[in-house]
């Protein structure tokens, strides 16, 4: 079994790859997103070939790991993040927990399909610090229809411990050109 400060070092070298390929922050063009599957969209922002959200670098927030139906995303809270009360704000954590959700259901989308949340149920078990390191939302989806998907995650840290978990039902349709 990996030492807990190996997996966490790993987890740090895993977003400094990732971040390596990314391209600048920005938003792909209706085209591109029209023209690929929901998996072939997220590759290409693994890839560098498309700009990740501007949401996601505002967060410190970045992809690890994309397949048909899961999604892995990770970030480190910061002071950044906090709220009045000295913790991180529950905000970030739904961030996460969005992006990941979503993207998943995005992965199993056709070409010419797209998403949008309907309703995020979000429960908060502890709170996360600066002090809590890298922690990652892995997302896998329940169900995917053609109006509506269903999707669930968990944000966890180095060591396994349970931050929040989600539900998502996001609405697809067709991407118009316009």
């Amino acid at each position: 079994m990996m030492e807990q400060a190996d997996k966490r070092q790993q987890w740090l070298d895993d977003a400094a790859a990732m971040r390596a390929n990314l391209a600048a922050p920005g938003v792909a063009d209706r085209a591109d997103l029209r023209g690929r599957s929901g998996i072939d969209f997220l590759k290409a922002i693994g890839s560098g070939a498309l700009p990740p959200a501007p949401i996601a670098h505002l967060m410190g927030i970045v992809p690890i790991s994309v397949e048909p139906g899961r999604t892995v995303f990770q970030g480190t809270p910061e002071l950044a993040h906090y709220n009045p009360s000295g913790v991180v704000h529950g905000g970030y954590a739904a961030t996460m927990l969005d992006t990941a959700l979503g993207c998943a259901i995005h992965t199993m989308l056709p070409a010419g399909k797209g998403y949008t949340t309907l309703e995020l149920k979000v429960n908060y078990l502890r709170a996360m610090t600066d002090k809590t390191g890298p922690v990652r939302a892995e997302a896998t989806v329940v169900s995917v229809g053609g109006q509506v998907g269903v999707a669930e995650a968990r944000i966890t840290d180095a060591n396994g411990k349970l931050y929040a978990f989600a539900t998502t039902t996001c609405l697809v349709f067709d991407i118009s050109a316009g």
